[in-house]
């Protein structure tokens, strides 16, 4: 199993794409003064669409490096439930159990200060957390700048450490969405950005049957497989049973990444 230590890789260089962007404008800017408007404003255009464009891409490394596989994984594949805890924590802890499999929860701060029972509970049962901002800010996250970008995911692993007692190593941003101003923070907190290879978009109106048939055709050893709790549909549940369900037929076993 891949270990924790190789797994852990915090951004070495947050700041390269700002640095780039600017190199790009001075470039726009030349451009336009040596060849004409015309050929300025297309440069300028194009480089815009170019940094603007991986910010909605969830596995893209542009502004920040992300693990979206586990190398070497044997015959395992890594769990990862976003947006609790909550009110269908408990029962998705019951179904893991029951399966004798592990996840990481990437938790949202405040929904994590609002019930630190249940996240001390997931520890105790054996599973792990990882950060997945304070308040989950969906419509706008790809937006935020430098001081909110820091606020958000600053003040989870704030609330994390206070509940657990120790760090968490894992950041996942919200909706997968990644802008500049991440990767600084990241590396100040030593993180490390965690995607996915396996997803069933189970956080939209969905019915499990929809889900499964995206998610399943990419469950195989090594996946991260990207699930939720709470979501308004209401099928979360089902949906983290199939997944179970079809990791014991497949023989394969979730578990979490090895410490190091």
């Amino acid at each position: 199993m891949t270990t924790v230590e190789t797994l852990h890789c915090p951004p070495r260089w947050p700041w390269r794409a700002l640095l780039g962007f600017a190199l790009s404008q001075l470039l726009a800017l030349a451009v336009w003064i040596l060849a004409g408007w015309g050929w300025g404003l297309a440069l300028l255009l194009a480089s815009h669409v170019l940094f603007l464009l991986p910010v909605f891409l969830p596995n893209c490394r542009f502004y920040t490096p992300v693990t979206s596989r586990l190398a070497e994984a044997g015959e395992a594949v890594w769990l990862t439930i976003d947006d609790g805890p909550g009110r269908d924590t408990r029962a998705v802890l019951d179904l893991l159990d029951r399966y004798q499999a592990k996840a990481t929860f990437f938790l949202v701060g405040e929904r994590a200060l609002a019930h630190p029972e249940l996240v001390r509970e997931l520890i105790r049962r054996g599973h792990d957390v990882g950060n997945h901002s304070h308040s989950h800010p969906q419509a706008r996250f790809w937006r935020l700048g430098p001081v909110a970008m820091a606020r958000e995911i600053g003040h989870c692993q704030q609330a994390l450490q206070a509940i657990t007692g120790r760090p968490t190593r894992w950041y996942r941003s919200v909706v997968g969405m990644t802008n500049p101003f991440v990767g600084p923070v990241v590396r100040h907190l030593g993180l490390t950005r965690v995607g996915w290879s396996a997803r069933g978009f189970d956080g939209v109106d969905c019915t499990p049957a929809q889900v499964l048939a995206r998610l399943l055709p990419d469950l195989k050893p090594g996946a991260i497989v990207l699930l939720h709790e709470g979501s308004g549909h209401g099928h979360n549940l089902q949906i983290i049973e199939g997944v179970l369900q079809a990791l014991h037929e497949r023989r394969l076993q979730a578990r979490l990444p090895a410490g190091p």
